[in-house]
């Protein structure tokens, strides 16, 4: 799977954390930065590697910066983003199985690394429910997400 990521200075560490443990697990990463810890605009990262999953260059994305929304707000401006905010294994695996987000956000001043690691596992081994309930739910998301943005 190929993975885009892409941070601020406040979640450096923990994107490089999560990268080296993906590219473990065989996946590839594309990394839009930042890679230093320098007073940084989260939306110059976050904004391509959003158009890369939307573009379907990129499978999913996973974003680090300090809270995890600023990620999520700006992701969830672009077609076919469906950003979620995880700050609990629970959180990941429900939002992949109800809702297919394909962009985790995640808060590297809030979350810890050994948490962090177990809500990224979660999530990249969570498929989404398959059942009628779930795929119309889904399915009406998506009809919201075409009505009301601009295709990239």
């Amino acid at each position: 799977m190929i993975i885009a990521m892409a941070n601020d200075h406040a979640g450096t560490d923990l994107k490089n954390q999560i990268k080296e443990w993906l590219e473990e697990q065989g996946h590839e990463v594309r990394d839009f930065g930042t890679y230093d810890k320098e007073s940084c605009d989260l939306s110059d990262f976050v904004y391509p590697a959003s158009l890369a999953v939307a573009r379907g260059e990129c499978d999913r994305g996973i974003f680090v910066d300090g809270v995890g929304y600023g990620s999520a707000m700006i992701a969830n401006k672009i077609r076919g983003i469906y950003a979620c905010v995880c700050q609990d294994p629970v959180c990941a695996e429900l939002a992949r199985q109800h809702n297919d987000a394909n962009v985790l956000c995640i808060g590297g001043k809030i979350i810890g690394p050994v948490l962090a690691m177990a809500i990224v596992e979660t999530w990249m081994q969570t498929e989404p429910l398959t059942a009628e309930k779930y795929t119309r739910r889904r399915d009406k998301v998506a009809q919201i997400d075409a009505d009301h943005t601009v295709a990239v």
